[in-house]
């Protein structure tokens, strides 16, 4: 028994894949049922499946080191043995790893978020204006304090999102999408800030500053765009008794 894949459904051609054409195996959510959700189960293809191919290699701003493309499925048949889990719990699977996902993506952005304190207090430390280094300067004192606490901010509420996720609690979904959100959003502010506070020598790519800043503005797309989040956020409290 096999399913047959057709280019025309929606989730077979998928842009912006990350590692698409470069991974050996795909997993994938096609619709093997009827409407909604119940009628999507999970696949996995390999790259080697005849029907499956990929688009061009992106150029994108940040995140280099992985490439994206889109990836491709023309009358590709996928045989019944390579589906994940029971007929229509595709949806299911694919939810569970989002919120998973959105925790990842929220840790990379603390990751550049501190480096990029790191490399703004160091700048501060070395870097002379008037006979002073600028870490005499109280306004830049005030604004490295700033994302000091909303760096620790950040990674306090992913950490309280990923215990809640390992729990299982009811909570869990609303808080993975507050942690990518305010995490994302936060730590961007953070990265680029400390790209301002370097001056002309932060948009240099001799400086690691303008590195975090192109790879982290893309967080805020990443697993749903903050926008996504938004709703998912403003829907549960809505709905919640």
């Amino acid at each position: 028994m096999s399913f047959r894949v057709r280019a025309q459904i929606w989730f077979v051609f998928q842009a912006f894949i990350s590692g698409g054409g470069d991974t050996d195996v795909y997993v994938v959510m096609v619709r093997t049922g009827g409407k909604g959700p119940r009628g999507i189960s999970c696949l996995v293809v390999e790259k080697d499946t005849p029907g499956l191919s990929f688009g061009k290699k992106e150029k994108k701003v940040g995140w280099n080191s992985q490439p994206t493309r889109a990836v491709i499925f023309e009358d590709c048949a996928v045989p019944a043995s390579n589906r994940l889990g029971e007929e229509g719990q595709g949806f299911s699977i694919a939810m569970k790893g989002l919120n998973g996902g959105r925790i990842n993506i929220a840790s990379c952005s603390l990751g550049a978020a501190h480096a990029c304190v790191q490399l703004a207090k160091d700048h501060l430390l070395v870097r002379k204006q008037f006979g002073e280094t600028l870490s005499n300067n109280q306004f830049l004192q005030f604004k490295l304090a700033e994302m000091a606490t909303r760096l620790v901010a950040s990674r306090l509420l992913v950490r309280e999102a990923a215990k809640a996720l390992q729990e299982g609690r009811s909570d869990a979904v609303s808080l993975c999408s507050m942690a990518k959100l305010f995490a994302t959003d936060e730590c961007f502010n953070i990265c680029n800030q400390a790209l301002q506070m370097h001056g002309g020598y932060g948009y240099l790519k001799d400086y690691a500053v303008q590195q975090f800043v192109r790879d982290s503005r893309v967080h805020q797309i990443l697993e749903g765009t903050n926008e996504v989040m938004r709703m998912i956020i403003s829907r549960n409290l809505l709905t919640e008794s």
